[in-house]
């Protein structure tokens, strides 16, 4: 079986490549995958290459196969698998497989022939040791590929920890009808969290939302709309800080004095992370959710405020794979909805420079079809680009549909009507 796919083999070093897979084993599963959404730390990666603590350091000689948030189907089952997958069978993939002989071995980083940039892969044997291969039983390929962002949305809300006064034991998760910000919070997986926040069981009472850029708030804002958390008890604030003199000032003034909760940051920059400390509640918990590329990144954070008001901090670069079939029965159930994260799709072709410019690329996520030949396009100009090209201008009218967002009747004509790669 051939495969084309995107392969690292070192810093800025990405290829599009066809090549041969071998034969699977009885061990492991021959896969198609259809979707595959670019994460900021594949750019990270691309970036550091063997310095990366996920990539092998001899991938110059041994490439890998790069791209983690994909779904697909199954193709060839070995037989030691057979009674739980079937070919035909949809699936998700939880990255973070924890082998315990290298914990950062991870699909999308570290192995030959799996990854979500390609159009066929094999998924090894010790995925499967690990219980990593999902099922997945949604309608729309790409809610699968959204899944592992989402997974970590949802894990970023697990790892939160809060105490009791007499008590060492720590109460896992965010506060239930408390305070929460969300820092820079209208990037795909800020967006991801809104949605999460106001619509999952567990809720806060208050959500405010920061940002500098104020047409992505008034994005937000429509998608997440301050009446719709209301209908789900929660009041929204969104805050374009950007002209405001004291941030955590303001920030504080809307909680009534009373600070946050869960205050969680979603972008690496030092003045937001520095806001987040200062806006803390007693018990306060900062959640540092955006990974930086600089290894040295770093911010004052107030000690005083550690030894008297037991505020503290948490972090978490990915979910669980309890996190991950949570938000995949979110989605399939329509709790959540991630498609307002997607603002480009593209084909496999383009793959290699979307990811080595991927932060120079404004707007959300972007969605990869990997056996489609596509420029990365953004939604927004699907319009434009229709009035020439029939092919964009029914995309335009189906995304219309659905508010402007990308959706399952868009990905199914799509697959049917675009160039194969």
């Amino acid at each position: 079986m051939k495969t084309k796919a995107v392969r690292l083999y070192g810093k800025q070093d990405l290829r599009l490549d066809e090549f041969e897979l071998p034969a699977i084993t009885d061990g492991e599963i021959l896969a198609r995958v259809v979707s595959d959404s670019i994460c900021m730390s594949t750019y990270k990666a691309a970036m550091q290459g063997e310095d990366h603590k996920r990539v092998p350091a001899d991938v110059a000689d041994n490439p890998v196969i790069i791209g983690h948030e994909f779904c697909g189907e199954l193709v060839e089952v070995g037989s030691k698998w057979a009674d739980q997958f079937k070919v035909g069978d949809r699936f998700s993939i939880q990255t973070a497989i924890n082998d315990p002989t290298n914990v950062y071995a991870a699909p999308g980083y570290s192995f030959h022939y799996i990854g979500g940039a390609a159009t066929y892969v094999i998924i090894p044997e010790i995925v499967m040791k690990q219980g990593c291969l999902l099922h997945y039983y949604g309608a729309d390929f790409y809610f699968g590929s959204l899944s592992e962002p989402m997974s970590c949305i949802v894990g970023g809300f697990n790892v939160n920890y809060h105490t009791r006064p007499g008590s060492y034991e720590h109460q896992m998760g965010i506060v239930e009808g408390g305070n929460m910000a969300l820092l820079a919070g209208v990037g795909p997986m800020g967006l991801g969290a809104i949605d999460f926040a106001i619509h999952n069981a567990r809720r806060p009472k208050l959500l405010v939302v920061t940002d500098i850029d104020e047409a992505r708030l008034a994005r937000a804002a429509t998608l997440y709309s301050p009446e719709e958390a209301a209908r789900n008890g929660v009041t929204l604030h969104y805050v374009n800080t950007a002209g405001i003199e004291d941030v955590p000032a303001h920030l504080i003034g809307l909680s009534d004095g009373k600070g946050y909760n869960d205050v969680y940051v979603y972008a690496p920059v030092t003045p937001v992370v520095e806001q987040a400390d200062k806006i803390l509640a007693y018990d306060g918990c900062l959640n540092f959710f955006a990974g930086p590329t600089n290894p040295e990144f770093s911010a004052r954070f107030n000690f005083y405020n550690v030894h008297y008001n037991s505020t503290h901090v948490a972090g978490n670069s990915g979910g669980t794979t309890a996190d991950l079939v949570g938000a995949l029965d979110l989605m399939t159930r329509g709790v959540v909805n991630p498609s307002s994260m997607i603002t480009h799709v593209g084909g496999l072709n383009s793959v290699v420079e979307t990811t080595l410019n991927l932060p120079k690329i404004p707007g959300g996520k972007k969605l990869i079809y990997t056996h489609v030949k596509m420029p990365l396009t953004a939604i927004a100009d699907f319009g434009k680009l229709g009035e020439t090209d029939p092919f964009f201008k029914q995309l335009a009218e189906l995304v219309a549909k659905h508010s402007g967002l990308w959706n399952g009747e868009a990905e199914q004509y799509l697959l049917e009507h675009a160039d194969c790669i």
